[in-house]
């Protein structure tokens, strides 16, 4: 009994550190991949408008979002079937949900006609009058997901009435692969995927109390990772929304390079934008006071996989170790959950607001000299960086690939740490010497990198041309292959 003990121990430890090590690994990959190409192919890989040639949509290998597509209503417009599990509710939201939102509300603003396919809510639906959007609502399931079976006869019945739908999307698995196998219009959005995740379980094991009993969790994700390999396939377009994604999907998950995608979350940008007068108004309405040396901020879900634990001992050791930093720093905490009464615990330095409305969390963005996020999970595109850097602040993350490929992509835009306690205080201090000045710097780069990725527009152009590409229709319609770039109206036409 004591030697199978010993057996399972050893076999665990071993798979902890291969794990481990192949995350390292494919992280590295990434970066060498990504340098090497931006190397190899210059400076019109980068910037695929100077190209003195066409190309097809399908086989460009970076982010969409880099592309000038037109800013005019669309020539073709479309009929596209959302599947969501959750349609978001105020501030309540997910990022997934926050992502569907933003996308096709943009997409519908632009004159598509959208249904969406989604759990019935005790909440209201906003209408809005500038934006085509059916909703079409059942019962969650006994496990509390979209009922398939339900939403899927919804959609046979407005399919077959009048004009059939030209574009299916998925946010996540909103449609499962079952169902989305041998449909070929078919795009689905991934925000999370398994394999992440592992990388987040090695990390959270690592930062486990000695009195805290391991999950039981690598196994199986492995197992999860290894069926999401089989099933991946059925959905015949892939949406990565981070760079990082992108890669793996195509070379851990082995999905065709032409049906892999990468389109970056986007923000709305009339809203998140700098207004120092706002900004100003918000630290004093919140009780910042006019002598405070800098201020940081966190907001989302005050969770334990949301890093807020190694925050918490973080700060509390940084104001332990350096008067300066407790006289002159204030943090502002947004968000709902346990650790926001364990922040108070701190002190007055910390201002706990609890969650935001949409129109508070620009102001709040607009305060910060920072936005840092200490998040466990090596998931998606946090839409809190983007909102930050849109609104002009430098950010601050945890040094997971997709934050590195495609956020905090140099030191010009922010600041990254280990998730540890050690290399997060290093940041704090690093943040404290920098002061306002460089901090100001760093937040125009990242405004700028922001505008050129990260807005909602930018997203929603890239969702349509892809969408009018993969469409039921002919991609070649009145002699125009919406499967090019450029078309002639693109922003990036060429000479």
């Amino acid at each position: 009994m004591r030697k199978d003990h010993w057996s399972s121990t050893v076999h665990f430890h071993l798979l902890c550190r291969f794990l481990f090590a192949f995350s390292v690994l494919s992280s590295v990959s990434l970066i060498f991949w990504s340098q090497s190409s931006a190397s190899c192919n210059g400076e019109a890989a980068l910037n695929p408008e100077k190209r003195n040639e066409s190309f097809h949509l399908l086989a460009f290998p970076s982010t969409l979002n880099q592309l000038s597509f037109s800013a005019k209503p669309p020539r073709r417009l479309l009929k596209v079937a959302l599947f969501v599990k959750r349609w978001p509710h105020r501030n309540l939201a997910g990022g997934l949900e926050r992502h569907a939102l933003t996308l096709h509300l943009a997409l519908a603003r632009r004159g598509h006609e959208i249904h969406v396919f989604t759990t019935k809510s005790n909440a209201t639906f906003p209408r809005h009058n500038d934006a085509a959007l059916s909703f079409h609502q059942t019962p969650p399931s006994p496990a509390g997901y979209l009922n398939q079976a339900l939403a899927w006869e919804q959609f046979q019945t407005e399919n077959a009435t009048g004009r059939p739908f030209d574009v299916i999307h998925s946010e996540s698995v909103g449609l499962l692969h079952g169902r989305a196998r041998n449909i070929s219009n078919l795009a689905a959005s991934w925000h999370g995927i398994a394999y992440e995740t592992i990388h987040s379980d090695v990390v959270q094991d690592l930062l486990r109390g000695p009195d805290e009993p391991r999950r039981p969790t690598i196994t199986e994700r492995l197992s999860k990772v290894i069926e999401e390999v089989k099933f991946f396939p059925h959905y015949a377009h892939h949406v990565a929304t981070s760079d990082h994604v992108g890669d793996v999907l195509k070379r851990i998950y082995m999905i065709p390079e032409e049906r892999v995608h990468i389109i970056v979350n986007g923000v709305d940008e009339s809203i998140y934008r700098p207004d120092q007068k706002m900004g100003e108004e918000f630290r004093r309405k919140v009780g910042v006071p006019d002598r405070a040396r800098l201020v940081i901020g966190l907001a989302g879900r005050l969770v334990k996989d949301k890093g807020h634990p190694l925050m918490f001992e973080a700060l509390k050791q940084v104001f332990g170790e350096e008067e300066r930093f407790q006289r002159d720093v204030f943090v502002l905490v947004a968000g709902d959950g346990p650790w926001g009464n364990r922040y108070k615990e701190l002190g007055r330095n910390i201002i706990v607001l609890g969650p935001l409305e949409q129109s508070e969390l620009a102001k709040f963005y607009n305060s910060l000299d920072v936005y840092l996020n200490p998040t466990l999970r090596a998931q998606g595109l946090d839409h809190t960086f983007i909102e930050a850097m849109l609104s002009g602040v430098a950010i601050a993350g945890t040094r997971f690939a997709s934050i590195t490929g495609s956020l905090i992509v140099g030191s010009n835009v922010g600041y990254t740490f280990l998730p540890t306690v050690e290399s997060l205080k290093e940041s704090l201090y690093k943040i404290m010497k920098d002061g306002k000045q460089v901090l100001s710097k760093k937040g125009e780069v990242a405004r700028s990198r922001a505008l050129h990725l990260f807005t909602a527009t930018k997203m929603a152009a890239a969702y349509e041309r892809l969408f009018q590409c993969i469409s039921k229709e002919p991609a070649v319609k009145d002699n125009i292959d919406y499967c090019r770039y450029p078309l002639p109206w693109d922003s990036g036409k060429l000479k």
